[in-house]
């Protein structure tokens, strides 16, 4: 059961099976992540703090895609195999999912401009819930991370970057660490699995 007064969350990036190995979009080593990200979820559910992921969800004609006009290949089509999450991330039955780039317009890199199952974008989902940190992990650094960092910090978030945790794409060599600086300049903090337990709310808190 997810707390109201919940002031931190979890925000997983598109750990989805078309951007790991094997996919149709893979980020090179993406899956390595994935043991780490478990690690997370486990300890912010024991804190009883909420686990959000959030996922590509694309109609088969998008703007997105080279095929119409975009940059990337077909990926993550909405009911697709390619479209789910990862079978070896272990998302608690209430993680809140995310979905953005459902309309054959849009981009949507962030999880900021996606929205959940009864259609509340993300921000407002966020304010309901009384979040005002989100740590953040996921693929990919240099793109859906990225931007979904920057639109919090935008937004007036606290940010926490999980190093351990996210890969990159990297078209152009040094993207991924350019993102880091970046969002780091943008005011997210940089941490590792080890730094959580200091960093975590207890209920007393809340």
């Amino acid at each position: 059961m997810l707390l109201a007064e919940s002031m931190q969350a979890l925000l997983i990036v598109d750990l989805q099976n078309d951007f790991c190995p094997g996919g149709a979009l893979a980020v090179k080593a993406g899956d390595k992540i994935i043991p780490v990200l478990n690690s997370y979820i486990q300890a912010f559910k024991k804190k009883n703090l909420p686990v959000i992921a959030s996922r590509d969800w694309h109609p088969g004609q998008t703007s997105h895609f080279k095929k119409f006009g975009g940059q990337w290949p077909i990926h993550c089509l909405q009911n697709s195999r390619g479209g789910e999450f990862h079978p070896l991330l272990k998302l608690p039955k209430d993680a809140l999912i995310i979905s953005k780039g459902a309309q054959a317009e849009d981009e949507s890199y962030s999880a900021f401009q996606g929205k959940d199952s009864l259609g509340r974008g993300f921000a407002a989902l966020l304010s309901n819930l009384n979040i005002r940190e989100l740590f953040i992990g996921g693929l990919a650094t240099d793109y859906c991370v990225k931007h979904s960092v920057l639109d919090a910090r935008k937004a007036g978030f606290k940010v926490k970057l999980l190093s351990d945790a996210i890969r990159g794409v990297d078209i152009n060599p040094g993207d991924s660490a350019k993102a880091i600086a970046e969002m780091l300049t943008a005011g997210a903090e940089s941490i590792e699995f080890g730094q959580l337990p200091e960093l975590l709310q207890d209920e007393a808190r809340r």
